[in-house]
This record gives structure tokens, sequence and C-alpha cells, in this order.
């Protein structure tokens, strides 16, 4: 009866307390903006299965993700043990009793899993202060924090077992308990007493290690799974920017410029990180010695969250720049490596692209290149200073051509009535007047042309796809970009896209259906393999070329395209795959507006990438993305080093014979 009491106060005090963490945290929560994250229901609960319960994303480390594993489906079967130890404080004779040999299998899982969660954390253990890898160098800390709960979780394991030993030796034991028997040959008698003494520290630290939780990483372990089920990823395709709406806009300024500006779900985001570093050691610029580390950043809105209630004058007082430096928020290359690789799918890139947009839209204040880069989109509708003009001319150049098919290229804007065109072929700013890759849009226009593709093209008309403004936080200029270009999308009756780009093929095909149009859309990789397929192509093969391919950031991890480029490749060439690639593949460092800010600090991250491709044989290297193309050329040309670099439209025309 006494041991009843005393139970019942230790289980209320535990619980009151625990409840009362929780509650503070999910106020927090709560003062984050709304956001709707509860449509596809059936999709988000196949991604709880899938990353929260199986945990797949672990695995892409091996050795840790095995480990990490057998703790977390070893507490999971424990889980049903730690229930009946708890009700056993208020029934002494309690079990989740299952008939016969039933509870056997039951108990003999749990002796497997306990003994394999006890190993491995022993194992993590070691490793935190022997075999650290550099991902899991952290502070003084979290390494306490880490060796803690690591622990706590032994002692919770071999307390479990303890008591399971101390039963057997008592002939009070029901079920098939292998690793417990065995060990339990080792002593002469058991004792009452030391039975629960060992109950009674098991069920302490059980309740302590709840009560820690919320104040420790590990709250992840709560956190974690509705994190998981209300990500947008592989729900909405990828990352894509919500669009702000001006119209309809109640706010003094744009952006976040506190942690209260964040939805509550990127406040979810900061309580759900492991601090496993995977996103450290993908983060092209933290691995080029920038001052970005995405691991960081979202912990520091947790700490700038907790830091609230204790500043006098805390609201929009000091988050960036004390919490969150400007210098970090302009290191992102976008290259979604950072969210693709979280086990707890959190979204670095939605709290980074917001706070863009206050440093944008309501301080001015960006590095000074992009002062030239919002201009000139604003009077030229590209990054470069070029009149519009300027698009047409490598038409005209193809025009010249005596073997180019004229009639199956239409200059849109001079045919407006004749509006007869399989698809329209969006060049893209870089496209249409960067000279290296003027090339690589007249290879592609010719492939297309010869096959008998009638394609549109825009030429003047056309304008920055909105995408580089959206990325560097200046929404207003891009939506401005978008609806000129939706215009003209329904003027000329477009619906069905092809383009050279990923930055263009993404944002046409996850993005623009925010502003109100619906388009089909389709990468020039996907086309030339639709040629194969068609048989629309003669192949020369040539298997002395060692060839590598790179892959763009938003054509790989954002769209999932990896085989249709490498099937083209294999069937030509003799194929190598790099050690980073597809989707761990490197950043060429262009993406979010960074091809047009210098890089000051560190390493450059082009040829980081380049260094990453190339090996003893390898005598060219194929991407598809003309800003990759650029990047790689400049990395190249400063280092000094010959070797074949182009895109892979220019490559096929090059080894290929058309019907």
């Amino acid at each position: 009866m006494y041991k009843q009491i005393l139970f019942s106060l230790v289980l209320i005090i535990a619980l009151t307390l625990f409840l009362f963490s929780v509650s503070k945290i999910i106020k927090n929560l709560k003062s984050g903006k709304q956001e709707y994250r509860n449509d596809k229901k059936l999709s988000r609960i196949f991604n709880v299965i899938k990353y929260s319960l199986l945990q797949t994303k672990i695995f892409r480390f091996k050795f840790s993700g095995i480990l990490h594993y057998l703790i977390f489906f070893g507490f999971f079967v424990l889980l049903f043990a730690i229930i009946e130890n708890i009700i056993e404080g208020f029934y002494p004779d309690f079990h989740l009793y299952l008939q016969g040999k039933y509870y056997s299998i039951f108990t003999f899982i749990q002796d497997v899993f306990g003994l394999l969660a006890l190993s491995s954390a022993f194992i993590l253990l070691i490793r935190r202060f022997v075999f650290t890898p550099k991902r899991l160098q952290n502070n003084i800390r979290s390494k306490i924090d880490a060796s803690l709960i690591l622990f706590m979780i032994i002692l919770i394991i071999a307390t479990m077992f303890g008591a399971n030993i101390q039963k057997i030796l008592l002939n009070d034991s029901i079920g098939y308990r292998p690793i417990s028997q065995y060990v339990s040959n080792l002593f002469n008698r058991g004792s009452q007493l030391s039975y629960e003494l060992l109950w009674w520290i098991h069920v302490i630290l059980i309740l302590t290690f709840l009560n820690y939780l919320p104040y420790s990483k590990h709250f992840h372990i709560l956190a974690s799974i509705p994190n998981v089920y209300f990500s947008n990823y592989k729900i909405k395709n990828n990352f894509s920017i919500e669009p702000i709406n001006f119209e309809n806009y109640h706010s003094e300024y744009y952006g976040v410029k506190d942690v209260y500006d964040l939805s509550w779900k990127q406040l979810l985001d900061s309580y759900s990180c492991t601090q496993c570093g995977r996103c450290t050691i993908s983060c092209p610029a933290k691995q080029t010695g920038k001052t970005l580390d995405p691991k960081n950043l979202i912990l520091n809105i947790k700490n700038r969250l907790k830091s609230i209630p204790k500043l006098k004058n805390s609201l929009h007082s000091n988050f960036i720049d004390n919490y969150i430096t400007k210098e970090e928020i302009w290191d992102c290359t976008t290259c979604f490596a950072c969210s693709y690789e979280c086990p707890v799918m959190i979204e670095h890139l939605s709290s980074i692209i917001n706070i863009r947009r206050y440093l944008v839209l309501t301080e001015s204040d960006f590095p000074e290149e992009l002062k030239t880069i919002f201009n000139n989109l604003e009077k030229y509708f590209s990054p470069y200073q070029i009149k519009v003009e300027e698009r047409e001319k490598w038409i005209e150049e193809l025009y010249k051509e005596p073997n180019f098919k004229k009639e199956n290229l239409i200059l849109l804007n001079d045919n407006p009535k004749n509006l007869d065109y399989d698809i329209l072929f969006w060049v893209g700013c870089i496209g249409a007047i960067d000279m290296r890759n003027i090339e690589v849009t007249k290879s592609f226009a010719k492939i297309l042309t010869l096959a008998g593709v009638k394609i549109g093209v825009l030429g003047r008309e056309e304008r920055c796809n909105g995408d580089l403004a959206r990325r560097l936080g200046n929404e207003y200029l891009a939506q401005e970009l978008i609806k000129t270009n939706i215009d003209t999308f329904k003027k000329y009756h477009v619906n069905k896209i092809v383009t050279i780009c990923p930055h263009c093929y993404n944002v046409f095909k996850n993005e623009y259906s925010y502003f109100g149009i619906e388009l089909e859309v389709y990468h020039h990789t996907e086309y030339i393999y639709r040629f194969f397929k068609e048989k629309k192509l003669n192949i020369i093969v040539n298997k002395e070329l060692n060839i590598t391919y790179h892959d763009p950031c938003y054509l790989s991890r954002y769209n999932n395209i990896y085989k249709k480029p490498r099937n083209i490749l294999k069937l030509l060439f003799n194929f190598q795959e790099v050690k980073r690639t597809k989707d761990r593949s490197f950043c060429c460092g262009a993406g979010g507006g960074r091809m047009f800010i210098e890089e000051k600090k560190g390493k450059r991250i082009n040829i980081e990438r380049l260094n990453t491709l190339i090996k003893e044989n390898t005598n060219a290297i194929a991407t598809s993305c003309p800003f990759c193309l650029s990047m790689l050329i400049e990395a190249a040309k400063s280092t000094k080093k010959e070797i074949n670099i182009k895109d892979i439209s220019e490559i096929i025309l090059e080894h290929f014979k058309l019907n």
C-alpha cells in the first residue's frame, strides 16, 4: 500500500513537471504565424511511416544509422515493458499478459532488442569521445547533453535487465527471456529487496529522462513525428516558396524580422533538430569555410525563442545580428542539401529566404552586388545589362546556318497569328545572353528542329522567370516578372514548355501555379531522352571518351531527375560516377543568387566542386544547367585545368546523327 501511495506521488509530480515544460514549448510554437499544413493526409501519414518509424533517411550514414535505429527500435519495443513497470506501481502483479507462447515471443523480442539497444548506446557513447565524426564535434554543452542521454538510456535498459534477472531468480518471471536467463545463471539466488530497488531506479530514471527531454536536443524524440507529418517535403514535390499576398498584407514590414514572424512549423523545426550535423557536412557554404551552418541557424531560432521571456524589450530587438547574422543568410546557395539530408524534415530554406525578404523589402539591406542585379531585372528584365533585343541574336545566327530548318523555329512576336508549334522553348536569360551558353541554346534548338519538333520562342518578349529575385528575397520584383510572363503565356496560348535551365524548369513547374497558371514543363534532358526512346537519334558510340556528370541541384534534389541524363551518356561513352553524385551532389555555388555575389570568405565553391568531379582518366564533364556550366568553366580557368566541360546537348550533337 505504501509503495502505491509513494509511486502515485512520484508519478504525479513527474507528469506535472513534464506537462508544464511541454506547455511552455507549445506556447512558444503558438506564438508563430498560422500556416495550413494538413492537406494530403495519406501522403503525410506515409511520410511518418517512412521517415519517422522506419527512419529511412538515417541509413544514408550507414554505421551511425544502424546504431541509431537499434536504439530507436529497441526503445519502441521496450515501451511496452515500461508501461508494464508503470502500471506495476499500482498493481504489483500486473502484466500485459498475452496467453501462453505468444507472451514468450513478446518477452523474447524485448530481451534481444534490449541488448541490441544497450550495445548500440555503449558504442555511440564511446564514439562521442574517441572516434567522433567531424559533424558531431559540437560545443561542450551539446556533447554533455548527448552523453547524458546515452548514459541514461544505458542505465534504463540495464536496470530493466537487472529487475528481470531478479524476477527469474525469485521464480516470479513470466515468458521466455533468453539473455536475462543466461545472466541469471551467474547468480546463486535472488532478493526481493534488490528487485524493488532496481524497479524504483528504473522507473525514476524513466521519469527523469522524460522530464529532461524538453530541455535537451533529444526532445526531437517527441517533436520529430509531428514535424515529419507537417513537412511539405514530397507533399509539394520539393521546397517551394510561398508567395506574399501584397494586396492583402497586414504587417508594417515584409518577411521575418524576429522569431514571431516565423510560422509555427518553422518554430517546430527548431525543436525537432537532432543536432546530427548531416546538414552541416552537406552544406557547400559551410564546407568551403563560409559563416553559414544550417544546424546552428535552426538552433539559434530556438535559442532566440527561449530567450524572449527573459528579456525586457525582447520583441524585435536583436534577432538578426545577435542570433542570426546577415552574412550567413547571404551565404546560402539554396541547394536544398540541408533539408534533403535532414532525418526529421527540417525546412531550413524557408526561414533563410523569409529573412532575406525582410532584409531586402523592408531594410534594403543586401550585398552591394545585388543593387546592380535588381536594377537590371527592373530595367532589362534579366540580371544582365543587355537590351531585350539581344535575346534574339542567337536566332539570327541559327537562321544563317545552311542546314538549319528555319520553318521549325517560330519567333512568336514576328508571327503572332502562327501558333502552330509543338512546344515553347524557354531559353532563359543566361541561355539567350551569355556568350558561352548561347552555344548550348543553339545546340538544343538544332536537336529539336532536326528531330522534327516545331518550337516557338518568345525572343524579346521573354523575361526573367522570377526565380532569381524570389531566392534573393525580392518577392515584389519577382511577382512583377512572373505576372508579365503569365500574360505573355496567355497571349500565345502557352501551356507546354521545354527549357535548358533547371531554375526555369523548377519555378515554372512548382511555383507558377501559386499565381494562377498550370504549365506542362520539361527539361531538355527529358526531351532528349524521349528522342532516344522514340529512336529519332542515330548513335555514334565513343567509348574512348571517359565522361562524368555533374547533377544540378535544381534538377536533382529539387526535381528527382537523375536517370535520364545518365542513361543517355552511358549509351555513348565510358561513363564514370564520382563520389559526390546524384542526391549527394555538391553545389556549383551559383544558386540562390550566389552567382552574382562575390565569395569573400573561404574556398570557392565552384573550385571545390570541380575537384570532386575530376578523376585521373576523366576526359570530359557533362552538365545540364547553364549556371553550373559557367561556374565549372570559370573554376577550370582559374585553376588552369584543361578539361572538356560541356552541356549534355552539345556533347550529344557532336556524337549523334539524326534521322
